[in-house]
C-alpha cells in the first residue's frame, strides 16, 4: 500500500484522470472521462486502475446526479438500462478469462477506434440528420456501454453512439447520462467486490483520490455552460489517441513476446 502512495508517478497519472473523469461527469461527456483508465494504466495494471477509479466514479455520479437533476429522457433510459446489466453480467461472467494484456488491448482499441470515429466526423461535417429511436439499438448499445463500462469505465463511447443521434437537448443528454451511469456503477460495485478488487491498497488510494472528484465534477458543469470546445475537445482526442496506441503497443509486445 506504502509504495503505490508513496509512488510520483502513481500521482502524476491519478490526480489528472480523476480531474478528467469528474469534469466529464460535470457535462463534458465521454471524450474527457474516457482517458480515465488508460492515463492511470500507464503507471499501474489498467484492473487496478478500475477498482480504485470505481468508487471515485460513484462520488462524482452523486454529484453530477444533483447538478442535472429533473432533466433526462426517460425512453432511453427505459431501453438502454437492461442491456447494461446485460453487458454487466457478461463482463462478470468474463472477468477471469480476461488478462491485464488484454484489458489493455480492448482499452486501447475502443479509444482508439472512439477517436478515429470523432476525426471522421471533424471531416465529413454535414452528420446533422436525427435518428429516431430504436428499441432494438438501444439494448444493443446499451450491453456493449454496460460491457465496456465494467472492464474499464469505458461506456460513454457505447453510450453516445446510440444517443448523439437522437439530437437530444445538451442538458437532457447530460441528465440522461447521469442518471444510466450512476446506476451502472452503483451495480458494478458488487461484482468488483466479489472479484476481490476493493482491497485494501485500491480503496486506500481512492480515497486518498477523492476529494478531487467532487470539485472537478462541479467545474465540470461550469465549464460546460461557458467554454468553447474548439481547442479543449482536439486536445482531449488527441491524448486518448496517444495513450490508445502506447497500450495497444504494450499489449501486443506481451503478446508477441
Amino acid at each position: 500500500m506504502t509504495g503505490l502512495l508513496a509512488d510520483p508517478w502513481f500521482y502524476a497519472a491519478a490526480i489528472p484522470a480523476v480531474i478528467l473523469v469528474g469534469l466529464s461527469k460535470g457535462g463534458f461527456g465521454g471524450a474527457v472521462g474516457f482517458v480515465g483508465v488508460p492515463l492511470m494504466a500507464l503507471v499501474m495494471p489498467p484492473v487496478q486502475a478500475a477498482a480504485i477509479l470505481l468508487p471515485i466514479l460513484v462520488l462524482s455520479d452523486m454529484v453530477s446526479l444533483w447538478t442535472w437533476r429533473g432533466v433526462y429522457d426517460r425512453s432511453v433510459l427505459r431501453t438502454m438500462l437492461p442491456g447494461a446489466m446485460i453487458g454487466i453480467a457478461i463482463g462478470w461472467l468474463t472477468a477471469a478469462i480476461v488478462t491485464a494484456d488484454m484489458v489493455r488491448l480492448i482499452v486501447g482499441t475502443v479509444a482508439l477506434v472512439f477517436v478515429m470515429r470523432w476525426a471522421y466526423q471533424q471531416v465529413r461535417h454535414g452528420a446533422g440528420h436525427v435518428t429516431a429511436p430504436n428499441r432494438a439499438a438501444a439494448l444493443s448499445w446499451g450491453t456493449i456501454s454496460g460491457f465496456t463500462s465494467f472492464v474499464a469505465h469505458v461506456g460513454g463511447p457505447p453510450f453516445q453512439v446510440y444517443t448523439l443521434p437522437l439530437r437530444l437537448d445538451p442538458k437532457v443528454l447530460s441528465g440522461t447520462a447521469a442518471i444510466f451511469f450512476a446506476i451502472t456503477n452503483a451495480v458494478k460495485l458488487v461484482p468488483y467486490f466479489a472479484l476481490g478488487q476493493f482491497d485494501t491498497t485500491n480503496l486506500t488510494a481512492s480515497a486518498v483520490l477523492m476529494p478531487v472528484a467532487p470539485l472537478a465534477t462541479l467545474a465540470g458543469a461550469w465549464l460546460v455552460r461557458r467554454m468553447k470546445p474548439d481547442v479543449f475537445y482536439p486536445f482531449t482526442y488527441a491524448t486518448v489517441g496517444l495513450i490508445a496506441i502506447k497500450l495497444i503497443y504494450d499489449a501486443v509486445g506481451e503478446f508477441m513476446g
